[in-house]
């Protein structure tokens, strides 16, 4: 598959290094109703995964690309008050157009600049609040529960990354403009919480390719836990990531990535989104065999005992030690069989 400007290396060169039962989106709101919380107009994930329509294309953000049943309006929740897309989990700011306002959130399509700025709040918040859904922050250590700041349209290029030069999140156009896809917004967020969690994580070739895969995994269980609370379609398969972002680089059925490949340890290139893939298949089985609730309080908490530069193997190990700490044998045995599917040593 045709690959594009890769996500996450500028990341790691700029460091230095560089989702389940459902429960109910957390909310710093109370019992406030999504009704009358501050709405946003925003997409279903993506307009290609919740439309199953593979031939779906940029037309340089033509407002006719995309049709309307691919927006919803959605609850902009755990905003500060200020008129402007910054909260609890994160604040926006753009290089380009004017800043968008809560006021007129609802009302933004794809042809306005204002638009990425609002699908880069919710679905960075969505993806705190589903770690916050899962214990982490209450019963387990925060992980990235801060305000992430996040800019839109830095550079031209079809690129973005994460850089712990100000721990911040940076989404390019080109294409179809980054933050218009969940799945990307969400991948760039994974190095955000990785990062959070070990300073400066992805010093080495398999701690990088660990960090693609994770961020991978993210995007695609937020968007599945998404698609589940909110009630959304989702009409393309489940382990590819970026379905949307991907139609101007990827053949169709477009995919920036998938989570379910057949890559073992051996097949290792030292390119750290292609060796990701070995990864992400481990925890994509690990989903599967546990449940996305369990698989990911386990998965992610395991990282926080991630060494900057870890290998392949200490990180699985870690994973299977957090897994027998949490939930026991069974579970740890299953962690450690999805981990040696993959060929990985020391299983």
């Amino acid at each position: 598959m045709p690959r594009r400007s890769p996500r996450g290396l500028t990341a790691a060169a700029t460091a230095a290094a560089a989702l389940f039962t459902l429960a109910g989106p957390a909310s710093a709101t109370g019992s406030a109703p999504a009704a009358s919380l501050p709405q946003g107009r925003v997409f279903m994930v993506n307009p290609v995964q919740s439309s199953g329509d593979q031939t779906l294309v940029d037309s340089k953000d033509g407002a006719d690309a995309v049709p309307a049943s691919a927006y919803t309006t959605a609850a902009l929740r755990n905003l500060d008050g200020s008129g402007g897309l910054s909260g609890k989990w994160a604040y926006v700011r753009s290089e380009t157009g004017a800043a968008a306002t809560v006021a007129d959130a609802a009302r933004y399509g794809r042809a306005d600049d204002q638009f990425g700025q609002v699908m880069a709040y919710f679905w960075v918040n969505e993806a705190q609040e589903y770690l916050q859904g899962l214990g982490f922050g209450s019963e387990l250590p925060g992980a990235n529960d801060r305000a992430q700041p996040v800019r839109i349209n830095q550079y031209g290029a079809d690129n973005s990354f994460f850089t712990d030069k100000k721990a911040e999140i940076r989404f390019g156009k080109g294409g179809v403009d980054d933050a218009e896809d969940a799945e990307v917004i969400v991948h760039e967020y994974g190095h955000a919480v990785h990062n959070a969690q070990v300073p400066g994580f992805g010093t080495s070739p398999e701690a990088g390719a660990i960090g693609e895969a994770f961020g991978d995994y993210l995007a695609v269980e937020v968007g599945a836990h998404a698609d589940a609370v909110h009630g959304w379609p989702s009409k393309t398969d489940l382990a590819c990531v970026a379905d949307w972002d991907s139609t101007s680089y990827s053949t169709a059925p477009h995919c920036l990535r998938r989570i379910d490949g057949n890559k073992v340890y051996a097949d290792r290139v030292g390119e750290v989104h292609a060796d990701g893939e070995i990864w992400s298949r481990a925890l994509f089985d690990i989903r599967g065999a546990l449940g996305s609730r369990t698989a990911d309080r386990i998965i992610v908490n395991a990282q926080f005992g991630f060494a900057p530069g870890t290998s392949f193997q200490d990180a699985a190990l870690t994973t299977i030690a957090t897994a027998q700490r949490m939930y026991g044998g069974t579970a740890a045995d299953t962690v450690r069989a999805a981990f040696k599917a993959r060929q990985i040593p020391g299983m």
